[in-house]
């Protein structure tokens, strides 16, 4: 976080809470006026630190959607099957999330399915025969205990 001073922290922090806060209202909670805010807001968008904005979804009201996380080992650790399976992975519209890890297993993958018969198909069809796949264990969650999109930069 070299290069952001306090006054970035704060307009990122307040924009990762609400991205549809306008400029005058991050203006109002930073003491800041409009064109400041906005200048600093196209700056951190041109270096790269906001990334996009987007909007979340609630799952319960599109139906309690099944959230699955799933534990990924590759047959080989090298790094024509970790590109050749991220390459894969990155175009299957279900996985939320995908991160190469250490430890015991190569990915830990999120994905979102409709019901249990939906993530069954997809496991079958589409996870389970990416070329070098050898081992995946899928986990159901029960309950949302924390689910935050924030990063603490403050």
């Amino acid at each position: 976080m070299e290069g952001l001073d306090k006054t970035d922290r704060r307009i990122l922090t307040l924009l990762q809470q609400n991205a549809h806060l306008t400029i005058q209202e991050i203006g109002q909670q930073i003491n800041l006026s409009k064109t400041p805010v906005h200048e600093r807001i196209k700056r951190l968008e041109r270096e790269g630190v906001i990334a996009r904005y987007v909007t979340i979804l609630d799952k319960k009201k599109l139906g309690n959607l099944l959230i699955v996380f799933c534990q990924v080992t590759l047959d080989r650790q090298t790094r024509d099957a970790f590109a050749d399976f991220e390459t894969a992975v990155r175009v299957l519209p279900d996985v939320l999330e995908c991160n190469r890890v250490s430890g015991t297993f190569d990915y830990l993958i999120k994905i979102v399915s409709r019901d249990m018969e939906t993530y069954n198909y997809f496991y079958q069809e589409q996870l389970s025969v990416i070329p070098g796949t050898l081992h995946i264990s899928s986990f159901f969650v029960m309950a949302d205990v924390k689910n935050s999109t924030v990063i603490p930069i403050e």
